[in-house]
């Protein structure tokens, strides 16, 4: 009885023993199945055997960055841009425990990777070898990983990894896109059993549920009866690529649009009814509007801290007395932070095509409804020109840092790719910037890490060859991770990076400035007891990677500096001198309890009305 289970056990593939593999080439062929084009890895000797595998197999190609952090980075822009995953391949214990950074940043923006991560031999568990981490579990990474990733899997077996990949593949596309681990024993990568690759899933975005009849009648009745409605739109509906969809409602409701930085391109910025993003360092009329609407149809997005000035009444938002009908694919942010008039558990895309279906049969359900609304808007958008339009045509050294977002907007076409790091310069991009395009503009938003903008845009070249890739990250954040230019040259990726030189954690700086009266320590770059700005020379630390480097300090010369480089069609860096002492207008506020919150530099708290 036991040898004939044993023998049932056994796989069998249409009546032939399969063919034996190695675990390693198991996953490569998978990998290639799934059409997967690119590992971003790092070596280790835990990972030599997938390495192996790779070698002759010209359909996936690894890259091979200087950093894990940046192969998890480049991973995640690659995704926003394109929607289709890549993987990356890290060593066991340092190396994989640099991607923790990557993972956060991807888990909350709701971008996905496969981050195959390698670990200690089976036979060596709970014994402390080299690089375990055995102190509670052995071979236990995957909990140091296990808050940033949508899941984890731990094959301890070759006959374990169908499953296990193609439930990874499925988990990591379907619903909220996230990072999801697969740890890998060593010897499983060298071991051979009799399997066969899993069926291509090739499941991405599939399942798009949208909300119940009785659902959609109470949203039309809500639409109906609001004579100030407002769109409220995040990655969600990027990530739905809806954007077709949300430009036919604005147009057939005359609805306005405040976005979140990963929506915004989802209706173009110059669309008279795009309000821009909301918030401490939003638009004014995104929170004028948010603060005066009757009705709020948020479609995707999250009200974290940022976007909702820390929730505070009257400064972006009035929940209640606003009524907020709150559409999410994932459950669990759907009343989060504010309570729903109705919440709805649906795609983006679906729910807007049902939005369009229910009000193509009401005649009356036209933009001139909402005149009056309308004329409000176009009120706080001329305010709003008049306040801030004059510092965009002063030039100055060092540079304003208005210009260098005109002047970016200038050059770019609009199909061009911008990737962020977090700092002052992502404020300024977000509260000025007109994305034209879905997925144009790439934002370490929820986890805001620096080092995204940096090595993302690598990624994002790979993924969009055709389209100029423009980084604009800070003076911070390029020297965590400056290893990318050799990553650039190495595989010929002609990125170009604009390195926002104010000798100085800016952000921060502005923040001691202001909570602790002027008191600064440790967040800017100075050199020696004369207390002189310091940073490296970065045009000349780019030159020496044999990248082209170029020292911007006049904003005369920056636009013609960008063209010329963009143009160039090869790995470019522009160290940009801008001035450090200019500050975004807050229009909302960003508490950090207890210290009390600042008022808006431009606009009163207020609404509910």
């Amino acid at each position: 009885m036991t040898r004939n289970l044993q023998i049932l056990s056994k796989p069998y593939f249409r009546g032939k023993k399969m063919p034996k593999m190695k675990g390693a080439e198991l996953i490569a062929e998978f990998l290639i199945q799934e059409k997967i084009p690119y590992i971003f890895g790092l070596c280790g000797h835990g990972n030599v055997g997938m390495l192996d595998a790779l070698y002759d197999r010209n359909r996936i190609k690894l890259i091979s960055p200087r950093h894990e952090q940046t192969a998890g980075h480049m991973a995640d822009a690659y995704f926003r841009v394109r929607h289709e995953p890549v993987a990356t391949l890290t060593s066991c214990g340092p190396g994989s425990a640099n991607l923790v950074m990557a993972l956060a940043n991807a888990m909350a923006d709701s971008s996905a990777f496969l981050a195959i991560t390698a670990n200690v031999p089976t036979s060596q568990f709970n014994r402390g070898p080299f690089q375990e981490i055995n102190r509670h579990y052995q071979a236990d990474f995957p909990s140091v990983v296990r808050p940033v990733v949508k899941r984890s899997f731990q094959p301890t077996r070759v006959d374990m990894l169908p499953l296990a990949l193609r439930q990874a593949m499925t988990t990591m596309t379907t619903g909220r896109p996230g990072p999801v681990q697969l740890d890998i024993p060593y010897n499983v990568f060298q071991e051979e059993d009799e399997v066969t690759v899993p069926e291509p899933t090739r499941l991405s975005r599939r399942e798009r549920p949208g909300a119940a009849p009785e659902e959609m009648a109470t949203v039309m009745r809500m639409i109906e009866a609001a004579r100030r409605p407002v769109f409220f739109i995040g990655h969600g509906v990027t990530l739905a690529e809806a954007g077709g969809e949300l430009t036919e409602a604005v147009a057939r409701l005359g609805i306005p649009v405040i976005s979140s930085p990963n929506g915004m391109g989802c209706l173009d910025m110059d669309h008279p009814l795009s309000l821009g993003f909301i918030g401490r360092n939003g638009a004014f009329p995104a929170n004028q509007a948010g603060r005066h609407c009757d009705l709020v149809l948020t479609i995707g997005a999250r009200f974290d801290d940022r976007s909702s000035s820390s929730w505070i009444p009257g400064y972006s938002w009035n929940m209640p007395p606003t009524k907020l009908v709150h559409v999410d694919i994932d459950v669990d942010e759907i009343g989060r932070n504010y309570p729903p008039e109705l919440g709805i558990v649906a795609d983006a895309r679906t729910f807007l095509r049902q939005v369009l279906a229910a009000s193509a049969e009401k005649a009356d359900l036209n933009p001139q409804r909402l005149a009056g609304w309308h004329g409000e808007i176009k009120g706080w958008q001329e305010e709003w020109e008049r306040y801030t339009a004059p510092n965009f045509e002063i030039h100055a050294s060092p540079i304003r840092p208005e210009r260098i977002v005109a002047d970016t907007q200038a050059v770019l076409p609009d199909d061009a790719i911008i990737a962020l790091d977090s700092g002052v310069h992502h404020n300024w991009f977000m509260q000025f910037w007109k994305a034209r395009r879905p997925q144009t503009m790439l934002n370490a938003w929820g986890f805001s890490a620096m080092g995204f903008g940096v090595s993302g845009i690598l990624g994002a070249k790979l993924a969009a060859p055709e389209r100029p890739c423009v980084a604009i990250v800070g003076d911070g954040g390029f020297t965590m991770t400056p290893h990318v230019l050799c990553t650039a040259v190495e595989y010929n990726i002609p990125a170009v990076w604009v390195v926002w030189n104010n000798f100085a954690w800016g952000a921060i700086r502005d923040i001691q400035y202001g909570l602790f009266d002027g008191r600064e320590v440790g967040t800017a770059f100075y050199k020696g007891a004369d207390g002189k700005p310091y940073n490296p020379d970065f045009a000349a630390l780019a030159r020496a990677h044999g990248v082209e480097g170029t020292t911007v300090t006049n904003s005369e010369d920056f636009k013609g500096a960008l063209e010329h480089a963009v143009k160039q069609e090869k790995p470019w860096l522009l160290d940009v001198h801008v001035d450090a002492d200019i500050r975004p207008p807050a229009t909302g506020t960003w508490a950090l309890p207890p210290i009390p919150h600042k008022e808006p530099v431009f606009g009163k708290p207020g609404g509910g009305d």
